[in-house]
C-alpha cells in the first residue's frame, strides 16, 4: 500500500509504501530505488553548451569530463541563487533536472543567455528522475550521476519499479547535510550561505561571483545552513518556513524536515550566522538543538556525512 505525500512541491510522490524503517533499510543496502518523477529535465546540446555554462554558472564544466557529475547554480547579479541544476554530460549533451514549476524558466534563460553560441536548451518529458542504490540494476539507454546521498541519479526512460517513499529519502538527505535548493533556501540565499554548493571558487567571473568571492574572502555569510535535532517528545515536525526563534527572538527558517529511523526528527534550516552554535533553538513550537553545517567563522562547508 502506497501513500501519497499530503501537501507541497511533492504531493504528486509516494510519501512511504507502508513501512518507511524498512525503506529506509532498503536505502543502506544499495537495494532502494525512489521515485522523483516530478523533478524537471532539461538536455542542453551543441558545441558551446560547456563554454555557456562555465561563463555564466558558478560552476567549472568548461573542460567537464564525460559522466562525471556536476551540481551548477545561475546567480543573479547581487548574488542570489535563481536556477540550479544537478546533471552530467556524455560528451555530446549535458542532461540536467531542476525543481517542479522551473524548467521552463531555466530554459528560458539559457536561450536568451547564449548569444550567437552555439546552445540549445529542451524539455525532456520522455525522461523520468529515480534514485537507485548501488545494486540495482539500471535499465538500458539510462544517463546517470552520482548522487550526494550515495547511490544513483538515474534519467530512465523507461519506468522504475520504486519501493522507497519520499519520507525515508529526504529523511536520507537532511541527515546527510544535502540541501535541496528552492526547498532548504529562499530568494535571498547566497551560495555561501549554503555552503559553496555547487560553486567552484577558481574559476572566471561570472553573474553574481564578485559577492561570492567578497564574502568568502573578507566576511561571513549573513546566514548559515544547520541541521536541527528537534525534540522528538513533540510528536510532529515543523511546518516548511517555520519561525526558528532564539527566545523570543526570530533567527532564521526551517527547511525541510523528517523523521528519521536513527536519529530521530531532523531538519535543515538557515539561521543568522551569529546564533551561538551551542543555543537551543524552538522550530515553530518544537525545541531544536543544532549541529553545524556552514563553519559560523569562516564559512566552509562541512562535507555532508554520508550514512
Amino acid at each position: 500500500m502506497s501513500v501519497l505525500v499530503g501537501h507541497g512541491l511533492d504531493e504528486e510522490l509516494v510519501w512511504h509504501y507502508g513501512n518507511p524503517v524498512a525503506e529506509a533499510r532498503l536505502m543502506e543496502s544499495g537495494e532502494g530505488v525512489v521515485a522523483l518523477t516530478n523533478r524537471e529535465i532539461v538536455e542542453i546540446s551543441g558545441e558551446d553548451r560547456l563554454q555557456l555554462l562555465h561563463l555564466i554558472s558558478t560552476q567549472d564544466v568548461e573542460k567537464l569530463p564525460a559522466d562525471e557529475a556536476t551540481t551548477l547554480l545561475i546567480l543573479n547579479p547581487q548574488g542570489h541563487i535563481q536556477h540550479a541544476m544537478h546533471g552530467v554530460d556524455d560528451g555530446e549533451s549535458l542532461i540536467v533536472w531542476t525543481e517542479p514549476g522551473r524548467a521552463d524558466a531555466l530554459v528560458a534563460h539559457l536561450e536568451k543567455m547564449r548569444f550567437a553560441m552555439r546552445v540549445e536548451a529542451v524539455r525532456r518529458h520522455d525522461l523520468q528522475l529515480y534514485w537507485t542504490g548501488h545494486k540495482v540494476t539500471l535499465p538500458e539507454g539510462a544517463r546517470c550521476r552520482h548522487s550526494e546521498l550515495g547511490g544513483t541519479e538515474v534519467f530512465s526512460p523507461l519506468p522504475l519499479e520504486a519501493n522507497v517513499g519520499m519520507w525515508a529519502y529526504d529523511a536520507a538527505r537532511i541527515a546527510a547535510g544535502v540541501p535541496r535548493v528552492f526547498v532548504d533556501t529562499d530568494e535571498r540565499t547566497i551560495p555561501n550561505e549554503i555552503g559553496l554548493f555547487g560553486t567552484h571558487l577558481d574559476k572566471g567571473c561570472y553573474p553574481g561571483q564578485e559577492t561570492v568571492a567578497k564574502i568568502h574572502t573578507l566576511g561571513r555569510p549573513p546566514r548559515r545552513l544547520v541541521q536541527l535535532h528537534l525534540d522528538g517528545s513533540m510528536s510532529a515536525l515543523p511546518e516548511h518556513g517555520a519561525e526558528l526563534k532564539l527566545g523570543e527572538k526570530a533567527v532564521g527558517a526551517v527547511g525541510s524536515s523528517a523523521l528519521h529511523h536513527e536519529m530521530g526528527p531532523i531538519a535543515l534550516a538557515l539561521i543568522k550566522r551569529n546564533v551561538d552554535v551551542e543555543a537551543e533553538l524552538l522550530a515553530g513550537e518544537i525545541p531544536a538543538s543544532q549541529e553545524v553545517l556552514v563553519d559560523p567563522d569562516v564559512g566552509l562547508h562541512i562535507r555532508p556525512r554520508l550514512r
